[in-house]
């Protein structure tokens, strides 16, 4: 079973040049159990997260706390607020300037592309 969904997802997927405007969909493998987090490359981020297990694990009674138990423990405090912020923050400039240009639009009831709305915003002549 396995296989037939790999297969799929191959057949599914085309080489090359992907077209102006293509955005691939993202699709969650249910299957996966596993998750890994590298910070090799994130200095700051991992200095905070081995002062947290520090500070979490400084105490006289009780089983070790690991980074496990702090990332379980947080994804539980995530509300939609946070996740509409995870959502922001994944965006490029350019797609953060399409979505602007997309508001503006529905809004005023236009069609302008993408020039003429940064002529607009940016008050050129």
């Amino acid at each position: 079973m396995e296989n037939n969904m790999e297969n799929e997802v191959k057949k599914n997927k085309k080489r090359g040049r992907k077209p102006i405007g293509y955005k691939e969909e993202y699709v969650l493998n249910k299957e996966q159990s596993k998750f890994f987090v590298d910070l090799s490359k994130e200095d700051e981020l991992l200095k905070k997260v081995q002062e947290l297990l520090i500070e979490a694990n400084n105490k006289n009674y009780g089983g070790e706390i690991t980074f496990k138990d702090m990332a379980l423990f947080a994804i539980d405090k995530l509300c939609k607020k946070d996740i509409e912020k995870l959502k922001d923050n994944s965006l490029s400039e350019m797609e953060k300037v399409e979505r602007s240009l997309e508001e503006y639009n529905q809004k005023n009831g236009t069609k302008l592309n993408l020039g003429e709305y940064l002529i607009k915003k940016l008050n050129l002549s």
